[in-house]
């Protein structure tokens, strides 16, 4: 590869660093009968981790393996129209006796699966548009059952099932199906620890104790230094580990900061040369210029008070209480009911997330460039 620095997808085992134990972890689990609920921060690797998983050979070599993005869903026709087009893409390598099965045992969705001159075929329906989601969905846990090979699931952003709204079904009718599904083990990834958990560990919820949990936690510092010092000396160029460090601690060990940024670092070092700490500021500026426009646009799709409020937690970095006179004072915010407010609107759009000691933005690279840019 021209830049070992992978920042969009999984390219291999090489150009994945580490999670040596999650992997076995989670292959010995699945392959054992296990349904997980892998659940981290964005950006931390979860799709990567489970790509990885899908690309060993024991996987590969034995088991049908579906992964479904459903972030951008919003109801049931969308959520079934998502799995399917990603069983058809999944099952073409696999030949047209196998898609086959699938399409004849999937005959809701017959008329709107279309081919290409190559014979290929595709659902050719528009989002939302499937009039039978809960008979489509049950069709196709029928070809998971029947399947020739066990199969392995991943529901990646699993929690945007909670907003499907209150008339959705999707959450206990999922339960239902894998609950008679002998054939098939599922990986439900989600980003937004407290909606997995109300998900998973609250009693009224169809999904309750029936799911092993892991959490995704950052790489460890040593591991990440050895690995992009290693990338770097096998084309022929030197990281000084103390570049690796202080971008680590700069983004707190998110992967997919840090791989923007020694990306960027990697293609500013020539071969044959070093690359120093004294490199990072210039890197986080091209990276930051690079993405200004879409930033720009970002701040003025908000909402005036949601604006305010996530620029004042933006330049905080976290914020413990959103609430109080003292944070709403010092960035002169409104009442606190509007905070609240606009609080709630920023957690809905993934502006600002949640975690342990607070609220905190989401987009890490997003609050740097209010801070340098904004001049606050």
């Amino acid at each position: 590869m021209n830049n070992p620095f992978v920042t969009n997808g999984y390219a291999g085992e090489h150009y994945f660093c580490d999670r040596v134990d999650e992997t076995h972890r989670l292959i010995d689990l699945l392959t054992n009968g296990n349904n997980v609920a892998l659940i981290s921060p964005r950006r931390l690797g979860k799709t990567d981790l489970i790509r990885h998983c899908f690309a060993q050979p024991q996987i590969k070599e034995n088991y049908y393996t579906f992964l479904i993005d459903i972030y951008a869903t919003s109801s049931a026709q969308d959520f079934v129209n998502a799995l399917s087009r990603s069983v058809i893409d999944a099952l073409r390598p696999f030949g047209k006796k196998v898609l086959q099965h699938f399409l004849d045992v999937v005959s809701s969705l017959r008329s709107d699966i279309t081919f290409d001159v190559f014979g290929q075929p595709s659902l050719g329906v528009s989002i939302g548009s499937i009039d039978r989601p809960e008979t489509s969905l049950e069709e196709i846990f029928r070809f998971l059952e029947d399947a020739d090979r066990p199969c392995l699931v991943a529901i990646d952003e699993f929690q945007q099932i909670d907003t499907y709204g209150a008339n959705s079904n999707v959450e206990a009718l999922l339960r239902t199906h894998i609950q008679r599904c002998q054939n098939a083990n599922f990986v439900f990834a989600g980003s937004q620890r407290h909606l997995m958990d109300k998900m998973f560990t609250s009693p009224s919820r169809p999904f309750y104790q029936s799911v092993t949990l892991m959490n995704l936690r950052p790489l460890l510092l040593d591991v990440y230094c050895d690995f992009a010092v290693g990338l770097f000396a096998e084309e022929g160029k030197t990281l000084q580990p103390e570049v690796a460090q202080k971008v680590y601690q700069d983004f707190n060990g998110v992967t997919a900061y840090m791989q923007r940024l020694m990306n960027v670092l990697f293609m500013r070092t020539p071969q044959g040369e070093v690359c120093t700490v004294d490199m990072i500021a210039s890197a986080i500026d091209y990276t930051l210029d690079m993405a200004s426009d879409s930033y720009e646009a970002l701040l003025r799709q908000m909402p005036e008070r949601q604006r305010n409020v996530f620029i004042a937690i933006a330049v905080e970095g976290e914020v413990a209480n959103v609430t109080s006179g003292s944070f709403a004072r010092k960035y002169h915010l409104a009442s606190a009911s509007s905070v609240n407010s606009a609080v709630k609107g920023l957690l809905a759009k993934d502006f600002i997330t949640q975690g342990k000691n607070g609220y905190q933005p989401y987009d890490k690279l997003f609050a740097l460039w209010v801070k340098r840019y904004m001049n606050i």
